[in-house]
């Protein structure tokens, strides 16, 4: 797998949907949790192996490296290609290009998206495309997409205006890119993806990485608070599978069909006292598929969470959320684990990075699922259950 060490960031737009802000700073440089938005991007991208970062600058190009320099106290190379305010994206990279390497990563600087550079090689590689857009993938009819991924992996349309049937995702940056698509631009001041990857689409040369893994874009102030939760570094999550987890589970082939079934395994509800101290938050992620099947309904299963949730509460152990699969174990669904639907639901409604959040299940279905919504796991002994991974759990 070739290795890509170099990443190039958009960051000179005026970010005029966030004044007054902006007035005097320039958006990837508004301060999250004490530090630039754009540091946490920095440390991204060093956690992915990256080696050196181009800022593309623009507004108050200056306060870049006044801030950054050249990267060394944050153990990475930087770079800055300052433009002029009035630069379109098109402008801006071939302004850059002597400096790029043959292939590297080019973000949007007001996008953080929980990064994982090897998945998207692989990606583009299994495509033979040169190069490669991630999109957020969603079939909400209220959205207005502007990309089709078809089933090939590769990217079929691209729009700009949002206007066309059929579209599938949006692009939220994080390309894979060829120098040599740079070649595509024309001398004139334009917009990059408006005119480079229509290009690359017609001639089979642009793979779509789809993905449920949310994103957070600092590009307004009703999106500011969802940023600044997603970002917060001293925030604990952990995900608690249920069955064998946290209660005595239920003889293979049966269910926990009545509150009265349901009984916390020992230790547990001390755990979760403990985890609760340290301000962890605790979401239940839990296939039921009994209700498909008629071993009970959703009426006794909210039942049995609620005598759970009592149980917890008379030891100030409060559920952030409980979210469960109805579904049987032949249904299609996206939500009942193997599949990581049900973590991405929780993180997009609650805005966690799950590539920091953790995962304590019993089942080997548990660490799959897990491990495709990019969540560290941690699996114990049905019999045992969390009391056997508290000592693993920010201690």
């Amino acid at each position: 797998m070739r290795k890509i060490t170099q990443a190039v960031i958009f960051v000179g737009g005026q970010g005029a949907r966030l004044r007054p802000l902006t007035l005097t700073t320039p958006k990837p440089l508004l301060r999250i949790h004490g530090k630039p938005f754009a540091e946490y991007l920095v440390e991204l991208l060093k956690r992915n192996g990256i080696e050196e970062i181009i800022f593309l600058t623009g507004y108050l190009a200056e306060q870049f490296p006044a801030y950054f320099g050249d990267g060394s106290k944050f153990g990475v190379r930087i770079r800055h290609s300052q433009g002029l305010v009035e630069d379109e994206t098109g402008k801006r990279l071939q302004r850059a290009k002597p400096l790029l390497n043959e292939e590297f990563l080019l973000l949007y600087g007001d996008n953080y998206w929980p990064l994982n550079l090897e998945k998207l090689i692989k990606h583009r590689e299994k495509t033979s495309a040169p190069n490669l857009v991630t999109v957020y993938e969603r079939s909400d009819p209220s959205k207005k997409n502007n990309i089709l991924v078809g089933e090939t992996g590769l990217v079929e349309i691209y729009d700009k205006a949002r206007k066309a049937s059929g579209l599938n995702g949006v692009d939220i940056g994080f390309f894979i890119l060829s120098r040599k698509a740079l070649d595509l631009l024309p001398e004139k001041n334009v917009n990059f993806e408006e005119t480079v990857l229509p290009k690359l689409i017609a001639k089979k040369e642009l793979a779509g990485f789809l993905t449920h893994q949310p994103y957070w874009s600092l590009t307004d102030n009703e999106r500011l608070p969802g940023v600044t939760q997603a970002l917060d570094p001293q925030r604990k999550v952990l995900f608690l599978d249920r069955d064998g987890t946290l209660n005595v589970k239920a003889p293979k082939a049966d269910y926990i069909k009545t509150p009265e079934a349901f009984v916390f395994l020992p230790g547990a509800i001390e755990a979760l006292v403990a985890l609760t101290k340290k301000g962890v938050e605790l979401y239940v992620v839990s296939n039921q598929p009994g209700i498909a099947r008629g071993a009970l309904t959703l009426d006794t299963l909210n039942q049995i969470h609620k005598k759970m949730e009592r149980e917890l509460g008379v030891y100030g152990v409060h559920l952030n959320g409980i979210y469960f699969c109805p579904h049987g174990w032949d249904s299609a669904c996206d939500c009942r684990k193997p599949k990581p639907g049900m973590f991405f639901q929780v993180a997009r409604e609650h805005n966690i990075d799950l590539s920091h959040a953790v995962f304590v299940g019993d089942d080997e279905r548990d660490k799959e699922a897990g491990d495709a919504a990019g969540v560290s796991t941690i699996l114990v002994e049905s019999e045992e259950g969390i009391a056997t991974a508290y000592a693993k759990l920010w201690a």
